[in-house]
């Protein structure tokens, strides 16, 4: 089970750090990814992390302003997100997978509740 927090609503330009914490402590050497889901949209890939070398990954669109990372010994990955435009208003969700530098949803398993991310102008 996968457990996302962190969410809320902030300003233009603003951060917010995004926390997944994993209840079983395997999953936590599994490729842990972010996605988000804008309303009338796809869900998309954001930034993901490998399990066996933490190697990171990112979207184009966030790359700069996103970093992501993980905390093995607390089975957590964490989503600090910078510079947060209004495009990245969204509901973002954790998953797992046991494929590495996964972006492809479907490749992903096992998927946390989501936690909303709103930016204001």
């Amino acid at each position: 089970q996968l457990q996302a927090s962190g969410g809320g609503l902030v300003q233009d330009g603003g951060s917010l750090r995004l926390s997944c914490a994993a209840s079983e402590p395997t999953r936590s050497r599994y490729t842990m990814g972010w996605f988000r889901q804008a309303p009338g949209k796809e869900r998309e890939f954001v930034a993901g992390i490998t399990g066996s070398r933490s190697t990171s990954y990112y979207a184009d669109s966030v790359k700069g302003r996103f970093t992501i990372s993980r905390d093995n010994a607390k089975n957590t990955v964490y989503l600090q997100m910078n510079n947060l435009k209004p495009e990245d208003t969204a509901v973002y969700y954790c998953a797992t997978s046991n494929f590495g530098s996964a972006t492809i949803k479907t490749l992903y398993d096992l998927w946390g509740q989501g936690t909303q991310v709103t930016v204001s102008s």
